[in-house]
């Protein structure tokens, strides 16, 4: 066993000689809350708020590869309240690419699945408003567009702010 350890601890130790890792790869963990606004097709303009209500709670993964390109994936239940019900309507798989823009903001590119049929991008612009020690705090401006499902072409523009571990 103790020729075991001498050989891992020589093989993979770091000694006094070897330069400090690199700050990347590394990964940060984020919640969020997420507002659409409007959503408008070739049919109509659809506020929230008005005859019901959605709300998304993305929750993702940030892989940054370098200090400037990423890889993030994220998973957004939505839950939809109409009346006196609410239920899960939605939930969109968005793995995407990340590029740091400098000055805490950054540009998602992500890639949209949804449950409910429908597919798209969803291009995201980010900031972070607080940096603090162990987690900051965000703001983003999300812009999905979508097709399928046997419903006509939508964009909409949501606010999103959150939290990054």
């Amino acid at each position: 066993m103790l020729l075991l350890n001498l050989l891992f601890f020589t093989a993979f130790g770091q000694s006094s000689s070897t330069p400090a890792p690199s700050a990347y790869p590394r990964t940060a963990a984020y919640q969020g809350v997420l507002h659409p606004i409007v959503t408008l097709d070739k049919d109509a303009i659809q506020p929230n708020f008005k005859d019901y209500y959605v709300v998304g709670f993305p929750i993702g993964i940030n892989l940054w590869k370098t200090q400037k390109l990423g890889f993030s994936v994220e998973m957004v239940p939505l839950i939809r309240a109409q009346g006196a019900t609410s239920r899960v309507a939605n939930v969109i798989f968005h793995p995407g690419v990340l590029v740091n823009l400098g000055h805490n903001f950054t540009f998602a590119g992500r890639m949209a699945f949804e449950t409910s049929g429908r597919y798209g991008i969803t291009p995201v612009i980010s900031k972070i408003v607080r940096k603090g020690p162990t987690n900051s705090y965000f703001v983003a401006v999300p812009v999905p567009v979508r097709f399928g499902n046997n419903h006509p072409a939508s964009l909409t523009a949501g606010f999103q702010f959150g939290i990054i571990f």
